[in-house]
């Protein structure tokens, strides 16, 4: 039931990143869930995730290897599965992951520290080491550079769709490229809005640079999606810069730097979008903006406080313009001193509250018209500074109760 197009971009190839797939029969016999990515020696990488106090043993192992191997310049592989997120496995958990870590080297000849794990699937049961370890050499012999789209499709989860961006940028005269996949349709919420993502670019970024990017971009894309207010155990993110260009390496104070990172962030914002788009029985793709607020925060706690309204989102899936539930979500934000005289509340350009009440120029049919469609903005304008923040959710449908019903069967 995603929203918009079923469509995954043309893919450029990235120089010094090669993957492979393979199906391991973790959950499903037959089905693409185990992937490797390769880098090439000497690759930035860097990564943000899950701030899940109950982060997955993969989540855990990854944080520290990635430190050790960039100290090292040596991260070489990912590691990811399906079906199974070794999350809430305790040491066992810690155990395995690190087997897997363990077979992988011995297959590729890296030390363990090179090696970054990622699991997503179901919470809570042992993962099943024998499956992975034995198609290790199914994924290794198939390692490519255009096996994006084959990666995209074997990291998913109750997602119906795969997820793909791809970008291109002028840098100094010389093109730039980037690719990237990413899963996520339930259990989606900042901070790590379960998801993963995976981005490559072959530009040439210091360690630093490329860590600082992620950290302020994810915020931007990835910290600003919403279907259910849960946020996963095993959310993630890496960029990996394999500086394979020609080009030389990208410096903040550099001319074309603001465009550099103005289409990396594209490209984290297409890949987020696409998980909203992709969220469980969603039916509308649904943009709150909170506008002319004090600072960052007022405008973030406004805008999720609508996006997480279990009657607003229904009320969306029901194409049903009760704006009344949209103005008692935001009434109960959490703002000191709210003078609702000055605010106004419009379904996409329909103003439907002002001045404290029911616009004049409201007429039913007008949000109606809004409402039938499956894509809408909630804009709310709160007259008391000049911060905006937007935030993407989706409605609540029948759907997604089936699907997290049926989750584990």
């Amino acid at each position: 039931m995603a929203v918009g197009k079923n469509e995954l971009p043309k893919f450029n190839v990235i120089d010094g990143l090669r993957l492979g797939v393979a199906c391991a029969g973790i959950k499903k016999e037959n089905r693409k869930d185990l992937v490797i990515i390769e880098m090439a020696l000497g690759s930035a990488c860097a990564g943000v995730f899950t701030q899940n106090a109950f982060c997955a043993a993969p989540v855990t192992i990854c944080k520290q290897n990635l430190t050790n191997s960039i100290a090292q310049s040596s991260a070489a592989y990912l590691l990811i599965n399906t079906g199974n997120a070794n999350a809430g496995t305790g040491e066992q958990g810690m155990a395995d992951a690190q087997e897997c870590c363990r077979a992988l080297g011995q297959e590729t000849g890296v030390e363990d520290v090179a090696i970054l794990p990622f699991s997503t699937g179901v919470i809570g049961e042992t993962l099943p080491v024998e499956k992975i370890t034995k198609s290790l050499s199914s994924a290794l012999n198939n390692l490519s550079p255009d096996q994006w789209s084959s990666a995209a499709e074997g990291i998913m989860t109750t997602d119906t769709r795969p997820k793909g961006a791809a970008a291109t940028v002028s840098y100094a005269g010389h093109t730039l490229s980037f690719s990237g996949i990413s899963k996520g349709a339930g259990m989606i919420k900042p901070n790590m809005a379960t998801m993963l993502a995976f981005v490559a670019t072959d530009a040439k970024l210091s360690d630093e640079l490329c860590h600082s990017l992620l950290t302020e971009l994810a915020d931007l894309s990835f910290n600003r999606i919403t279907i259910d207010g849960d946020t996963s155990t095993n959310d993630s993110c890496i960029l990996i810069a394999t500086g394979s260009a020609s080009a030389p390496q990208i410096e903040a104070n550099h001319p074309d730097f603001p465009a550099f990172k103005a289409t990396l962030k594209q490209v984290l914002v297409d890949l987020a979008q696409a998980i909203v788009r992709d969220g469980e029985g969603a039916t509308k793709f649904v943009t709150v903006s909170v506008e002319q607020a004090k600072n960052k925060e007022e405008a973030l706690e406004t805008a999720y406080t609508i996006a997480h309204s279990p009657l607003v989102k229904t009320a969306l899936f029901a194409s049903d313009p009760n704006w009344g539930r949209i103005l008692a979500a935001l009434g109960r934000s959490p703002i000191p001193d709210f003078d609702l005289s000055k605010v106004a509340v419009y379904l996409n350009d329909v103003c439907i509250v002002e001045q404290g009440g029911r616009s004049a120029s409201y007429r039913e049919e007008d949000g109606q018209a809004v409402m039938d469609q499956h894509e809408i903005l909630i804009r709310v304008v709160l007259g008391r500074g000049g911060h905006t923040e937007t935030v993407w959710t989706t409605d609540l449908s029948h759907e997604y109760v089936t699907i997290n019903a049926d989750y584990r069967t």
